[in-house]
């Protein structure tokens, strides 16, 4: 009777060892999971991706908790719920700017955040829970990283840069080439003078070389004339008007 009663016992120790054991593992559980990392742009829209492994189908009792943390530190706390529907929060730094993203059947608990600003830098936890899981890994952390957004280069700015350099540039250069073509043409053209004695065909009977000469002269030669091409040109037409006059006589 004794050694009946002591294998009982044994045999009780080794149920509870066993449960203590590996009694966890046949009880239903839970995995949370989310990014470690998030970054972000000042005025994005965030977001928070949370997702869930249950061996139980997700119920009414199934609840989700998001928690914020602060970059400075401090204690989590705790800004939306969702228990059969939406709690959004109603005040703080959140208020209106959170929207529920997800879908129980399919293992979603994630939330978007509007309008994301420097101050929501900091850590957020996913935390899901699914009656009867009650083990498990069911909290999950992502740390969010809002930076300043880079200035961008608007259409407008473009115009202005083309109308007050570009524009400007490209008549000053054009400027420059009338300059330096003008003068040559007008070299030429003193080069190909004829002495008024000499007369080719259709010259006979009173034609004035100089008054032709004077005839196909542009605005371009008469604007960019030197003082001292002025003097040498009237000097040259009084001795021509003398010796016109004097064969004339």
């Amino acid at each position: 009777m004794r050694r009946l009663v002591l294998g009982k016992a044994a045999l009780n120790a080794v149920l509870l060892l066993y449960l203590f054991c590996f009694g966890p593992t046949l009880v239903s559980s839970i995995t949370v999971s989310t990014p470690a990392e998030l970054h972000a742009s000042r005025g994005d829209d965030v977001t928070l991706s949370c997702t869930f492994s249950s061996t139980s189908r997700p119920t009414s009792k199934m609840t989700v908790d998001w928690s914020y943390r602060p970059q400075t530190g401090g204690l989590p706390q705790t800004f939306f719920h969702f228990s059969s529907r939406v709690f959004p929060p109603s005040e703080g730094q959140f208020a209106g700017r959170i929207r529920w993203q997800g879908s129980p059947a399919r293992g979603d608990a994630s939330i978007s955040l509007i309008n994301a600003t420097l101050n929501d830098n900091g850590t957020y936890t996913c935390s899901v829970r699914n009656p009867p899981d009650v083990h498990g890994s069911p909290t999950s952390h992502t740390v969010l990283a809002v930076t300043p957004k880079a200035p961008s280069i608007r259409f407008s700015d473009v115009a202005v840069l083309l109308i007050f350099v570009l524009v400007p540039s490209g008549i000053i250069t054009l400027i420059l080439i009338g300059r330096m073509l003008c003068p040559k043409k007008q070299g030429n053209q003193s080069k190909a003078y004829r002495s008024p004695i000499e007369v080719t065909e259709g010259e006979e009977y009173g034609t004035h070389p100089q008054a032709d000469s004077m005839k196909t002269a542009t605005c371009c030669n008469l604007y960019l004339m030197d003082s001292d091409d002025e003097y040498y040109t009237l000097k040259k037409r009084t001795s021509i008007d003398k010796d016109y006059i004097e064969s004339q006589c």
